[in-house]
């Protein structure tokens, strides 16, 4: 599709500096510019590329005045915030990629499920009985879709996506390859052999509204009750949510985290990767995280920071940082020391 100067201007509210009918048809970042694509400058450290990029239009902050001449066939939009304008047009560019709509014929659908508007399912989709979909909707190929579940209006499931039965989610949600919603919590009682006798995962796994969920990542069925996930959670790829685990509104969590079973985190929270938290804690509003650590016990404080496994407040890891770092330098003062002891007693 393609777009002129004046049209992406007027989108975005802009200020041109250049060609208005200049056009354009696919984006760039600004060092790989290329003829009929549209960039952004945002940070400065790039600002040396804006005077040799191929770019035909580039979107900048209305502050920024060019320290050199820009290239005769590039015209600059200027707007409010360079980073946040270009965002709203990835999104744009991003719903016109997903705006197609139809059942595919290699499909299988049961009678008994609902199938809102301008829906899109792709090839060898599965959708179950009973199941409700929303409008606008986009389910691509090789997903399934559990008896049962309820997927809300706008939400986009990609390739290879399982929803298991009775689970929900919600509207504006984006689920990505390889996602597993409401597998089997890990739930196992050892017997009078010492084998292990399976416990029955009978509960679902909600997710509210404007959820994403990272490739791979998988969220457990609650045993009893729901897994929940609430509104504006952002999940990184290869995380795992035990059973009846619940995460607060617009809490972010990075790649390859474990959560374990019953764990309530609140909401606006950060956690960064490869965090491991132990299961039936409380961590409280605004906590944040940091990578690698181990949480064993609940966090009360809330808007706290906490870093290393075992992990503790950040001022306090800090401070055992330096004295850990110290330690190769207090060990030679100590087998000095022993020597000139040793010297003295003898």
């Amino acid at each position: 599709m393609e777009f002129s100067a004046t049209q992406i201007a007027d989108l975005l509210q802009g200020e041109i500096e250049g060609d208005h009918t200049v056009s354009v048809t696919n984006l760039s970042k600004i060092e790989e510019g290329k003829k009929g694509t549209l960039s952004f400058l945002a940070n400065l450290k790039y600002e040396p590329f804006l005077y040799e990029t191929k770019a035909s239009i580039a979107i900048v902050d209305k502050s920024f005045e060019p320290s050199q001449t820009v290239p005769s066939t590039l015209t600059l939009i200027k707007v409010d915030s360079a980073q946040a304008a270009f965002a709203k047009l990835l999104e744009m560019y991003n719903q016109i990629k997903q705006a197609e709509t139809g059942i595919h014929p290699k499909s299988t659908i049961e009678e008994s499920a609902s199938i809102g508007n301008d829906v899109y399912v792709g090839a060898h989709v599965y959708v179950g009985k009973n199941v409700t979909i929303g409008n606008n909707v986009k389910i691509y190929p090789n997903s399934f879709i559990g008896d049962n579940a309820k997927i809300g209006d706008g939400t986009v499931i990609y390739a290879g996506v399982n929803v298991y039965t009775d689970c929900i989610i919600g509207q504006h949600c984006t689920l990505h390859s390889g996602v597993i919603v409401g597998g089997d919590g890990f739930g196992f009682v050892p017997n009078s052999k010492n084998n292990y006798n399976k416990v029955p995962q009978i509960g679902n796994a909600i997710l509210e509204d404007h959820v994403e969920i990272g490739a791979n990542t998988a969220i457990d069925r609650a045993t009893l009750g729901s897994t929940i996930i609430r509104k504006g959670v952002k999940l990184d790829n290869l995380i795992q949510v035990a059973h009846n685990v619940e995460i607060g509104e617009n809490t972010v969590i990075a790649a390859q985290t474990g959560i374990a079973g019953s764990t309530k985190i609140g909401k606006n929270c950060m956690i960064g990767g490869q965090v491991g938290i132990v299961g039936h804690l409380k961590i409280a509003d605004g906590v944040k995280i940091a990578a690698q650590s181990g949480i064993g016990n609940s966090i009360e404080q809330e808007n706290s920071i906490w870093q290393g496994s075992p992990a503790f407040s950040i001022g306090d890891y800090k401070r055992s940082y330096v004295l850990f770092r110290g330690l190769p330098k207090l060990k030679g003062q100590i087998d000095q020391l022993k020597k000139d002891l040793k010297a003295l007693r003898n």
